[in-house]
């Protein structure tokens, strides 16, 4: 299995800073992510277009720079809410919209975003109906561009929920992108849920985390994020079942609120977690 890295470890440096964290001393462009994964010899990246300018000639640049790297990297549409639970049509219409920036990156796979932990205590069975029907809709867009969509699950849906709504699309053209700790922020098992859900994973954000006793449980970070191998998620475990499933794409690192005995320390927590991960999958 291959190992990358989601640029969304570095939200700091691209501007989106938490009420909880200090704004970091240095700013970053997509270059400078893309140079930063080519130092730690990534397989593959995954681009949150919230950070990159929509700019075609610009985006066929970066697909340059991605090609010449050999870098594998998948186009992440949805932050921070997407489809808003299937309510928000003209998020709708803008997804649609990125199947043409991935086309212009060179991305096979594009990361969607169905509902958020902002929904999560709104009615589930509506919204995987509602957004069942957009899907239902969107694959046929994605197979006119030969582009694979992944949902992923958001601290929104459990693995049978994001089951449930594969099944009702029934299409090779939706599958998942398989986040490993906001598993655990629904208090789902993610080992359990990679055996579930494997054989649907077209790309994944491998995130380890542990408890912050410091703030309420009921707040989204509660559960923060650590180097793998630190926190609470079974890292080996997943990826052994998700390789068993058949999945042979990339373990891409993904990093969202640090927990404060490593914060400010992001580049360093991804080198970690990097070479982490490629000890981890030479054992498989």
């Amino acid at each position: 299995m291959k190992v990358g890295i989601d640029s969304y470890c570095y939200h700091r440096y691209f501007g989106e800073v938490y009420d909880h964290q200090e704004k970091p001393a240095q700013t970053w462009t997509l270059e400078d992510f893309i140079n930063r994964a080519k130092e730690l010899n990534v397989d593959g990246v995954s681009l949150e277009s919230c950070f990159v300018r929509l700019d075609r000639a610009y985006l066929s640049e970066i697909k340059a720079m991605l090609d010449e790297a050999g870098i594998e990297r998948v186009w992440a549409w949805g932050h921070p809410d997407g489809l808003e639970g299937g309510k928000n049509e003209q998020e709708f219409d803008k997804m649609l919209e990125n199947f043409e920036y991935a086309k212009e990156i060179g991305a096979p796979i594009m990361r969607v975003v169905g509902s958020s932990l902002m929904f999560r205590n709104e009615p589930h069975e509506a919204q995987i109906q509602r957004l069942s029907t957009m899907f239902e809709k969107a694959v046929k867009t994605a197979e006119q561009y030969d582009i694979k969509m992944a949902i992923e699950n958001h601290i929104d849906f459990n693995s049978d929920e994001i089951l449930q709504l594969l099944n009702n699309v029934g299409s090779p053209y939706l599958g998942v992108n398989f986040d490993t700790g906001n598993f655990i922020r629904v208090l789902d098992d993610p080992v359990k849920a990679a055996e579930k859900l494997g054989k649907h994973v077209l790309a994944t954000h491998v995130k380890d985390v542990r408890l912050l006793e410091s703030v309420p449980a009921d707040t989204w970070y509660f559960f923060s994020s650590v180097p793998v191998g630190q926190g609470l998620v079974d890292v080996k475990g997943v990826a052994k079942a998700l390789k068993n499933s058949g999945y042979d794409g990339v373990l891409a690192l993904e990093i969202d609120s640090l927990h404060p005995d490593y914060a400010g320390e992001e580049d360093k927590v991804v080198e970690e977690s990097v070479n982490q991960l490629r000890a981890l999958t030479g054992d498989l």
